[in-house]
Protein backbone atom coordinates (compact mmCIF):
# COMPACT_ATOMS: atom_id res chain seq x y z
CA UNK A 1 0.00 0.00 0.00
CA UNK A 2 1.57 3.03 -0.81
CA UNK A 3 1.68 6.03 0.74
CA UNK A 4 -1.01 7.99 -1.23
CA UNK A 5 -3.25 5.13 -0.41
CA UNK A 6 -3.29 4.99 3.31
CA UNK A 7 -3.75 8.66 3.42
CA UNK A 8 -6.70 8.58 0.93
CA UNK A 9 -8.23 5.84 3.22
CA UNK A 10 -7.43 7.91 6.07
CA UNK A 11 -9.44 10.82 4.51
CA UNK A 12 -12.37 8.81 4.26
CA UNK A 13 -12.03 7.42 7.74
CA UNK A 14 -12.20 10.86 8.89
CA UNK A 15 -15.15 12.15 6.47
CA UNK A 16 -17.05 9.22 7.65
CA UNK A 17 -16.03 9.27 11.21
CA UNK A 18 -17.21 12.97 11.36
CA UNK A 19 -20.53 12.60 8.91
CA UNK A 20 -18.67 14.84 6.66
CA UNK A 21 -19.20 14.04 2.49
CA UNK A 22 -16.73 11.83 1.29
CA UNK A 23 -14.11 13.76 -0.72
CA UNK A 24 -14.59 16.85 1.36
CA UNK A 25 -11.44 17.37 2.77
CA UNK A 26 -9.83 18.51 -0.85
CA UNK A 27 -12.70 21.68 -1.01
CA UNK A 28 -11.48 25.09 -0.91
CA UNK A 29 -14.15 26.09 1.96
CA UNK A 30 -12.75 27.56 5.15
CA UNK A 31 -15.81 25.86 7.12
CA UNK A 32 -14.67 25.10 10.85
CA UNK A 33 -15.97 21.37 10.59
CA UNK A 34 -13.60 20.70 7.35
CA UNK A 35 -10.63 22.72 8.82
CA UNK A 36 -10.31 20.82 11.52
CA UNK A 37 -10.84 17.42 9.83
CA UNK A 38 -7.48 18.70 7.65
CA UNK A 39 -5.47 19.17 10.53
CA UNK A 40 -6.63 15.78 12.02
CA UNK A 41 -6.11 13.78 9.18
CA UNK A 42 -3.32 15.32 8.27
CA UNK A 43 -1.42 15.27 11.57
CA UNK A 44 -2.13 11.53 12.21
CA UNK A 45 -0.77 10.94 8.74
CA UNK A 46 2.50 12.42 9.86
CA UNK A 47 2.78 10.66 13.37
CA UNK A 48 1.41 7.16 12.59
CA UNK A 49 2.17 6.38 9.05
CA UNK A 50 5.20 9.51 8.45
CA UNK A 51 3.43 10.05 5.65
CA UNK A 52 5.34 12.73 3.30
CA UNK A 53 4.21 16.50 3.63
CA UNK A 54 3.52 16.55 -0.75
CA UNK A 55 1.67 13.46 -0.86
CA UNK A 56 -0.77 14.89 1.89
CA UNK A 57 -1.27 18.19 0.48
CA UNK A 58 -1.60 16.83 -3.09
CA UNK A 59 -4.21 14.98 -1.43
CA UNK A 60 -5.88 17.52 0.47
CA UNK A 61 -5.78 20.14 -2.58
CA UNK A 62 -3.37 22.48 -0.54
CA UNK A 63 0.28 23.76 -0.42
CA UNK A 64 3.06 21.39 0.97
CA UNK A 65 3.42 24.73 3.78
CA UNK A 66 0.34 24.61 5.84
CA UNK A 67 1.02 20.73 6.32
CA UNK A 68 3.93 22.07 8.39
CA UNK A 69 2.04 24.09 10.05
CA UNK A 70 -0.62 21.50 11.22
CA UNK A 71 2.57 20.09 12.68
CA UNK A 72 3.93 22.31 14.36
CA UNK A 73 0.52 23.97 15.72
CA UNK A 74 -0.82 20.28 17.00
CA UNK A 75 0.77 20.45 20.26
CA UNK A 76 -1.05 23.80 21.13
CA UNK A 77 -3.99 22.94 19.40
CA UNK A 78 -4.49 19.82 21.40
CA UNK A 79 -4.09 21.47 24.64
CA UNK A 80 -6.42 24.47 24.34
CA UNK A 81 -9.02 23.98 21.86
CA UNK A 82 -11.52 21.46 22.29
CA UNK A 83 -13.03 20.83 19.43
CA UNK A 84 -9.61 19.71 17.78
CA UNK A 85 -9.23 17.74 20.87
CA UNK A 86 -12.24 16.12 20.60
CA UNK A 87 -11.89 15.49 17.02
CA UNK A 88 -8.56 14.43 16.84
CA UNK A 89 -9.33 11.95 19.50
CA UNK A 90 -12.63 10.68 17.87
CA UNK A 91 -10.56 9.83 14.82
CA UNK A 92 -7.17 8.55 15.75
CA UNK A 93 -9.14 5.68 18.13
CA UNK A 94 -10.98 4.86 15.05
CA UNK A 95 -7.73 4.78 13.08
CA UNK A 96 -6.19 2.65 16.09
CA UNK A 97 -9.03 0.49 16.14
CA UNK A 98 -8.60 -0.56 12.24
CA UNK A 99 -4.86 -0.89 12.34
CA UNK A 100 -5.02 -3.25 15.43
CA UNK A 101 -7.09 -5.24 13.63
CA UNK A 102 -4.95 -6.08 10.79
CA UNK A 103 -2.53 -8.85 11.10
CA UNK A 104 1.15 -8.57 10.56
CA UNK A 105 3.62 -11.29 9.57
CA UNK A 106 6.42 -11.97 11.97
CA UNK A 107 8.61 -14.36 9.52
CA UNK A 108 10.28 -13.43 5.95
CA UNK A 109 9.25 -17.18 4.69
CA UNK A 110 5.36 -16.72 5.68
CA UNK A 111 5.11 -13.78 3.95
CA UNK A 112 6.95 -15.02 0.83
CA UNK A 113 4.88 -18.14 0.68
CA UNK A 114 1.49 -16.33 1.54
CA UNK A 115 2.47 -13.82 -1.35
CA UNK A 116 3.38 -16.64 -3.80
CA UNK A 117 0.59 -18.94 -2.79
CA UNK A 118 -2.12 -15.69 -3.33
CA UNK A 119 -0.99 -14.99 -7.21
CA UNK A 120 2.41 -12.77 -6.74
CA UNK A 121 4.87 -14.01 -9.60
CA UNK A 122 8.84 -13.48 -10.12
CA UNK A 123 10.27 -13.01 -13.49
CA UNK A 124 13.38 -11.29 -15.15
CA UNK A 125 14.34 -8.88 -12.55
CA UNK A 126 14.21 -5.53 -13.73
CA UNK A 127 12.11 -3.67 -11.33
CA UNK A 128 12.32 -5.07 -7.37
CA UNK A 129 9.08 -4.33 -5.03
CA UNK A 130 10.01 -4.56 -1.26
CA UNK A 131 7.17 -5.95 0.89
CA UNK A 132 7.25 -5.22 4.15
CA UNK A 133 4.90 -6.19 7.17
CA UNK A 134 5.61 -6.44 10.67
CA UNK A 135 9.58 -7.30 10.72
CA UNK A 136 9.21 -9.32 7.69
CA UNK A 137 9.86 -8.11 4.33
CA UNK A 138 10.50 -9.63 1.13
CA UNK A 139 11.28 -8.38 -2.52
CA UNK A 140 9.37 -9.40 -5.40
CA UNK A 141 11.69 -9.32 -8.55
CA UNK A 142 9.77 -8.29 -11.22
CA UNK A 143 9.99 -6.97 -15.31
CA UNK A 144 8.54 -3.94 -16.36
CA UNK A 145 5.89 -5.37 -18.25
CA UNK A 146 4.16 -7.28 -15.33
CA UNK A 147 4.65 -4.16 -12.73
CA UNK A 148 1.59 -3.57 -12.77
CA UNK A 149 0.23 -6.45 -12.75
CA UNK A 150 2.66 -7.63 -9.71
CA UNK A 151 1.37 -4.46 -7.59
CA UNK A 152 -2.28 -5.26 -8.09
CA UNK A 153 -1.97 -8.63 -6.93
CA UNK A 154 0.67 -8.13 -4.01
CA UNK A 155 -2.65 -5.34 -2.85
CA UNK A 156 -5.17 -8.27 -2.94
CA UNK A 157 -2.88 -10.53 -1.27
CA UNK A 158 -2.23 -7.98 1.91
CA UNK A 159 -5.71 -6.64 2.02
CA UNK A 160 -6.34 -8.09 5.37
CA UNK A 161 -2.82 -7.27 6.60
CA UNK A 162 -1.18 -4.40 7.42
CA UNK A 163 1.53 -4.01 4.99
CA UNK A 164 3.81 -1.18 2.91
CA UNK A 165 5.51 -1.39 -0.06
CA UNK A 166 8.68 0.55 -1.85
CA UNK A 167 9.81 0.56 -5.19
CA UNK A 168 13.51 -0.17 -5.37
Amino acid sequence: MTQEDKFRNLCNLTTSVLGLRKGSLAYKSRKQDLQVARTVASVIARLEDDTHQTVIAKELNRDRSLIYHYARNHKSNYSTWELYRNTFNKVYTAYKGIQDTKMTFIDDDYLKKHLLKNGVTESKPQVFIKVCSGISEYIVKTSYFDFSNQIENIRFAMSEYNYSTKIL
